[in-house]
């Protein structure tokens, strides 16, 4: 009896207006779907190593600033210390895509140009994270061993000639795209079985 008097009754209709907002939302599996189709058919681009795909990676960089542009204007709309910096940086970030979008293929060669560079930083943060999620991560030294090897490859890279650089940055562009296109597919049929669950 007592069980029955400590739950409330509005519960039942709270659970039941949670569930329809998951249900409406996950309707839009399908929205994922169509991104990784067309992340696949990008790196199918990409990776044909030709100018269309050196353009394709300029463009590419163009979304990436224009993204960066966009969080960091609206971050600067908040009431957040330091609100022109989050806007400088927005409008720094809009500008280098306006300029990615007109010269994609400079912007790929001047990518290109840093990749060594890009991929020690990513080295050493790999490095650094490991190291910090020892305490709890038992499989720690696997992000230790990425990050030596990426680190391994910066020097590499920056030892290439510029055509080298270019080849190996269009085989980066092209695997992520299709494992971000992979993903994206797996999710919307995961995504797509929990709204039939729901």
């Amino acid at each position: 009896m007592s069980g029955h008097t400590a739950t409330p009754q509005f519960e039942v209709p709270a659970v039941r207006s949670l569930r329809d907002g998951a249900r409406s939302l996950t309707g839009y599996w399908w929205v994922l779907l169509v991104a990784g189709i067309a992340w696949v058919a990008v790196s199918l681009v990409v990776l044909q190593f030709d100018h269309a795909s050196v353009t394709t990676v300029g463009v590419l960089v163009g979304f990436m600033f224009l993204g960066a542009g966009i969080e960091n204007i609206a971050l600067a709309t908040l009431d957040v210390p330091m609100r022109w910096v989050w806007a400088l940086f927005g409008g720094a970030f809009l500008v280098s895509a306006v300029v990615s979008f007109a010269y994609p293929t400079d912007t790929f060669a001047g990518l290109a140009d840093v990749l060594g560079f890009l991929l020690l930083l990513v080295g050493v943060w790999w490095m650094v994270r490991a190291f910090l999620e020892r305490p709890v991560n038992p499989l720690w030294w696997s992000g230790l061993i990425s990050g030596i090897l990426m680190t391994t490859l910066a020097f590499w890279t920056s030892g290439q000639f510029f055509i080298h650089k270019a080849y190996l940055l269009l085989v980066f562009a092209g695997i992520w795209a299709l494992m971000q296109g992979v993903t994206s597919i797996i999710r919307a049929f995961e995504v797509r079985a929990l709204r039939e669950q729901l």
